[in-house]
């Protein structure tokens, strides 16, 4: 580390003085921005039932472990670059999770329609006459 470099502890920014003092401040507005997000998804999960609401609820344990692995970063120089400006960083640290995919996928499962069992009978039917069968 150069000069003005300061080093803290395991939980502390390392950078300059003025990076780690820049940083904390960028940091109290990360760890705000978490908190909105939380309380959106906790929102949304009370007003659900069922496999929608265990699904929110797996959203925010994915979204508390990503605020774990934000916070650790000890390095002033990522809060400064990455997380200055706030614009859906946190939203899209959820969206590359392959467990938020996997609830994606779920869901888009659960949403399309089952067609009627004689449905399936009715295009077969079609398709014999069609083919002359």
């Amino acid at each position: 580390m150069g000069p003005g470099a300061v080093s803290q502890s395991q939980h502390e920014l390392t950078g300059t003085i003025n990076q780690v003092d820049w940083a904390e401040q960028i940091k109290t507005q990360v760890h705000a921005e978490f908190d909105r997000v939380a309380k959106a998804l906790e929102s949304a999960a009370s007003k659900r039932a069922g496999q929608d609401r265990a699904d929110i609820q797996l959203m925010i344990a994915i979204l508390e472990d990503k605020r774990a692995e934000v916070m650790a970063n000890d390095r002033a120089g990522y809060f400064i670059h990455d997380w200055q400006e706030l614009r859906g960083q946190v939203r899209e640290l959820i969206a590359e999770d392959p467990r938020y995919r996997t609830i994606k996928a779920s869901r888009a499962a659960r949403q399309q329609p089952t067609p009627p069992a004689d449905s399936a009978r009715n295009q077969d039917e079609r398709l014999r006459t069609r083919l002359g069968g």
